[in-house]
């Protein structure tokens, strides 16, 4: 028994007696979509004798959901680029005369021949849900092509098809079995002929159930942005917690200054009296390889980090829970009202926010490191172009040594140098965006903006650095997160 979304044969014998196909010619041949053709035919003696309109367009839809033959008045998009099957139906049937249309037996096959000139052709159109199909024939049986090409079937261009399976299998198909089972006409709601309420009944069924899969869709969608935004938060969260001792690596910095003299090359542990806290006795865990002076520094250099770090970290986490409450918002939204403009709203949150344009009449991306923008270009002319009209000599400049990849700029204000945050953030960036982010690290090399000179005759872009320093950099994913997702700015 076919599916209630499916023709039964009493239907389909009901849409070929409203359209009288006999006789129409087919003028062209269109395939909206990978399971669907359309023939856009024209009745020369329309009139008393043939009632129907002088033009038609018939639709042949191969959906396993809903396989389908009937008239359309709506006209469905036309790609630019024919698809195979309609290219080939131009070649052998366009411009014939169809002779007969009529479903063989009750088996949910309808048989259409077309003649043009001396030649013969049969479409067979096969409505059954689990193996729809369109097989062109020639008028011994050959098969010259299908839509469905099934090999283990036989239906391949050289095989042969001349109708049903017998008994009706169609190699498990759902085709008739034994005698012709009673089917009722669908009472479809709305005036006009049959075929006029199949195509309001079958789009209204599509357009539901398309609204439902991309509401589905868009719903992942978000729910990775979100896990995306949650794992991130989780990793900056982490940050900030180291980060919370900022004032305590000063204070060890300065109990290991003043203790220099009960220190030796080679020490792990220096114990002395935390005059910070009450002179309890303390452990400072030191680097044996550094002298005295060198473990201070590494504390002190600890503390520096933290202290320019804690507000960028501070802001970023703010953003991202913003960013966060944003999508889980749209994702309550999509739940409560799926309706197709609501579904579009909520698939521009889903997707991450593109990196901005580098400026009114600039090339390339721009990205936030408060107070400092990075521009990035992504090819030989943006980085040209950015060079030429975008930096100054004071700006600096990042590139992956040894591989090719973007130009980063880091546009500094006047007599100022970006911090360390600010520098790992344009190499993460100019390693991201070059060929070497597949290994996941890489050397970048930087100086500023004055000290790059063109390469005479080389190609456009190309720059010779000189003072340029390096900086060996692992590929931070939760720096690049946070930065195309512009909660830096």
């Amino acid at each position: 028994m076919p599916p209630a979304s499916s023709l039964n044969w009493r239907e389909i014998d009901l849409v070929l007696s409203e359209l009288d196909l006999a006789g129409c010619l087919v003028q062209e041949i269109h395939q909206p979509s990978h399971d669907r053709i359309v023939l856009d035919l024209f009745r020369p003696r329309a009139g008393a004798e043939h009632p129907g309109p002088s033009r038609l367009s018939l639709l042949v839809s191969l959906s396993s959901r809903y396989p389908r033959l009937h008239a359309i008045a709506e006209q469905l998009p036309n790609p630019s680029k024919p698809l195979r099957f309609a290219m080939f139906l131009r070649a052998h049937v366009k411009g014939g005369r169809i002779e007969s249309a009529r479903q063989v037996e009750a088996d949910r096959i309808v048989r259409v021949d077309i003649a043009r000139g001396d030649e013969r052709k049969t479409l067979w159109i096969r409505l059954w849900s689990s193996a729809a199909n369109l097989i062109a024939t020639d008028a011994e049986g050959v098969i010259l092509d299908a839509f469905y090409r099934r090999p283990k079937r036989g239906e391949v261009s050289g095989g042969r098809y001349t109708g049903p399976v017998p008994g009706g299998a169609g190699g498990g198909g759902g085709g008739r079995t034994g005698p012709a089972r009673e089917y009722a006409v669908r009472d479809l709601a709305g005036e006009g002929t049959f075929n006029e309420r199949l195509e309001r009944h079958y789009r209204d069924l599509e357009t539901s159930e398309g609204r439902e899969n991309l509401a589905a869709e868009v719903d992942a969608e978000l729910s990775m942005r979100e896990a995306k935004l949650a794992a991130t938060l989780a990793k900056l969260e982490k940050r900030l917690a180291e980060y919370s001792n900022v004032d305590r690596y000063r204070e060890l910095g300065d109990l290991l200054t003043s203790s220099l003299h009960l220190i030796a090359k080679g020490d792990r542990w220096l114990r002395t009296e935390d005059w910070f806290h009450d002179n309890a006795t303390i452990e400072i865990e030191l680097v044996p390889g550094l002298t005295p002076a060198q473990n201070a520094e590494v504390y002190y250099e600890r503390h520096r980090k933290a202290r320019d770090g804690l507000e960028r970290v501070k802001d970023d986490i703010a953003g991202l829970r913003r960013a966060l409450a944003e999508v889980e918002a749209e994702r309550a939204r999509l739940a409560s009202s799926p309706d197709l403009e609501g579904i579009r709203q909520a698939r521009k949150a889903a997707i991450r926010p593109r990196s901005p344009a580098a400026g009114p009449g600039a090339p390339g991306l721009v990205f936030a490191s408060p107070p400092y923008r990075i521009l990035v270009g992504r090819s030989a002319k943006e980085n040209d172009e950015l060079l030429r009209r975008h930096v100054r000599g004071n700006d600096w400049w990042f590139h992956c040594r040894d591989y090719p990849g973007a130009y980063v700029f880091v546009k500094a204000p006047a007599g100022k140098s970006p911090p360390l945050e600010t520098m790992l953030d344009a190499a993460n960036l100019a390693l991201h965006f070059s060929r070497a982010k597949a290994s996941g690290a890489g050397d970048i090399y930087y100086t500023r903006v004055k000290h790059l000179r063109r390469a005479k005759g080389g190609p456009k872009g190309l720059v010779l650095p000189t003072q340029e320093k390096n900086l060996h950099v692992r590929l931070d994913p939760a720096r690049i997160e946070r930065l195309k997702a512009g909660t830096g700015g």
